[in-house]
């Protein structure tokens, strides 16, 4: 099971690269337009990405993150991108310290959305935390394509052949 969530951790720095890189060719007019997405704006969209996943690194290491799901961190595209980098990074090393024994282990953690706490199985949820990013990357794939920007292929059969 570890190979897997490894496999998923490098393609996420992949994919969120390349996505990062579409991003940075749009007018910030254009970046920042509501097209319509559930956090409206690829700006809003890669905020929340990066504000779900810090919330789930932390609930993996049985801490908290005090953060809102429409937080906006980042207001420069840049320093978004430079902090996405190192998050990336950051999930690469997550999933090296875990083990296949931990992976079978459960946490707990209180949700954002119900204040009860709720115990999980990890790798299930490392499943979840995964889907999640390709879910809203979809997303912004789209609002690329919408705003006229060259949206990169992130299919995971093109950063396997790649690898």
């Amino acid at each position: 099971m570890k190979p897997h969530f490894q496999m998923f951790a490098a393609y996420n720095a992949w994919a969120n690269a390349r996505l990062y890189t579409a991003a940075a060719g749009l007018a910030d007019a254009d970046y920042r337009r509501d097209c319509g997405a559930f956090f409206g704006s690829l700006h809003g969209t890669l905020n929340h990405l990066m504000v779900a996943d810090l919330i789930w690194i932390a609930r993996f290491r049985g801490q908290t993150a005090p953060l809102k799901l429409d937080q906006i961190l980042h207001e420069d595209l840049a320093e978004l991108t430079a902090a996405r980098r190192v998050l990336d990074a950051d999930i690469v090393r997550l999933i090296d310290a875990e083990t296949e024994e931990s992976l079978k282990g459960s946490f707990t953690y209180t949700p954002i959305t119900i204040p009860e706490p709720v115990t999980q199985e990890k790798a299930p949820a490392y499943a979840h935390f995964f889907n999640h990013q390709t879910h809203h990357r979809g997303q912004c794939h789209a609002m690329l394509t919408r705003l006229g920007a060259e949206a990169p292929p992130l299919d995971l059969l093109y950063f396997q052949r790649e690898g």
